[in-house]
């Protein structure tokens, strides 16, 4: 039986960013163990306009392939592990679902000859093929690629995906869910929707960087937080219950909340900004983020209850863990791994008692349990995870065939 010589990740999104990426952590570390090739965002035309005229930030060099487009990321670990961005391609979403297919395979075609050219370079022959949450080009890319077996790493509902995905997605995720060896969901509710049309799938959640947020938690003890500080990490959308937030602020003006990210809903600022303990702070890179953290002692996540956000098994719920902070939610998915650890709350009342208890959670060994549930979810037990499933596919076979983490 032939084996894969590496991974080839076909993401939606970019490898650089704001935030924490649960695909970007996944391929670090999987890298550890196999050599990875993640191939970047496709940026189209439309977006190669607005980075030169500076309404975008886009490394417009690299899609010109002007500057090397293939760079080796160094990892902590000594894997191999490149970034190879792609040529320009063709704006297609804004079209009717005839001329959209009829384009798309020359961007395939476009997408497909330049990994090929990049495999000879790297002198990889028989991938594992990991789509990341991008069926529209991963449907007419198979078997493109010599691959040995295909993995769509679905990460989200494509139905609520936004603009980018919303005219195309789910008919192509409908026939690529057929098609491919197996998928992985990252929560149990999406496990559920996607099994009955892929029956091999499986659920490996999202987890934390957890060396990286549990430098918050020594950066607090040296220097203790002084106010009642709570906070939300990552982006602010439609996702987000600002009825519940608006209450918190209004009713508890002795703690200061705080947003670290980009918004996405104006009316977020719009109703908030009147409060004088709403703080919006910009986006930073996740190694700055310990030093933010540690002035907090509560994390949120004020989501709202519908169809979208049950899918959702967020990755700041691991992340405020992993920084020791105590965690309050609504309880927007099923969360069962975390009962008896995170405050659930469902109204903006008690959401609002909620945190008064989670502001006065610090028993030292509360605090421990924090720690080790979010050390138990780490992007490092995942990988080992996501490599237990892959055991299970007939067509991808281990060179040496690593163990599965004995510590899961």
């Amino acid at each position: 039986m032939k084996q894969f010589d590496s991974i080839i990740c076909i993401a939606q999104t970019s490898w650089k960013g704001d935030f924490q990426k649960a695909v970007v952590q996944l391929m670090t570390e999987l890298s550890a163990r196999h050599r990875v090739l993640f191939v970047d965002y496709l940026y189209t035309v439309k977006d190669l306009a607005q980075g030169m005229t500076g309404r975008q930030d886009i490394p417009v060099r690299k899609i010109m392939h002007l500057n090397n487009p293939l760079a080796k990321i160094p990892t902590e670990h000594g894997g191999e592990l490149y970034v190879w961005t792609p040529p320009v391609m063709l704006p297609l979403n804004w079209l009717a679902a005839r001329p959209h297919d009829q384009m798309l395979h020359w961007n395939t075609d476009r997408l497909a000859s330049g990994v090929r050219d990049v495999m000879r370079r790297l002198n990889m022959h028989r991938p594992l093929v990991i789509n990341a949450f991008n069926p529209v080009i991963g449907l007419p890319l198979l078997g493109k690629l010599n691959e040995c077996a295909t993995i769509y790493y679905c990460f989200d509902e494509i139905t609520t995906a936004g603009d980018w995905m919303s005219r195309h997605g789910y008919r192509y995720e409908e026939a690529y869910l057929r098609r491919v060896d197996a998928v992985i969901a990252t929560s149990e509710t999406l496990r559920q929707d996607k099994s009955a049309q892929q029956p091999n799938t499986f659920c490996v959640k999202n987890g934390a960087n957890f060396e990286l947020f549990n430098q918050t938690r020594l950066l607090a003890q040296q220097h203790p937080p002084e106010k009642s500080v709570v906070g939300y990490l990552g982006s602010a959308d439609n996702r987000v219950n600002i009825d519940i937030m608006e209450y918190c602020a209004r009713t508890m003006p002795d703690v200061e909340f705080q947003f670290i990210g980009e918004v996405h809903e104006p009316q977020l600022p719009e109703r908030l900004r009147i409060f004088p303990n709403v703080t919006f702070i910009p986006p930073h890179q996740p190694d700055e983020l310990p030093p933010l953290l540690a002035k907090w002692r509560v994390g949120l996540i004020p989501f709202v209850c519908n169809k979208h956000t049950y899918t959702i098994y967020p990755l700041k719920i691991n992340e405020y863990l992993a920084a020791s902070l105590s965690v309050v939610s609504t309880p927007f998915s099923i969360l069962d791994d975390f009962a008896g650890i995170i405050e659930l709350a469902d109204t903006p009342h008690a959401f609002a008692e909620a945190i008064r208890r989670a502001l006065a959670d610090t028993d030292p060994q509360r605090v421990q349990q924090r720690v080790e549930t979010a050390q138990a979810n780490s992007w490092e037990r995942r990988a080992y995870e996501f490599e237990a499933v892959i055991q299970q596919m007939p067509k991808a076979v281990f060179s040496g065939q690593p163990s599965v983490d004995s510590r899961q």
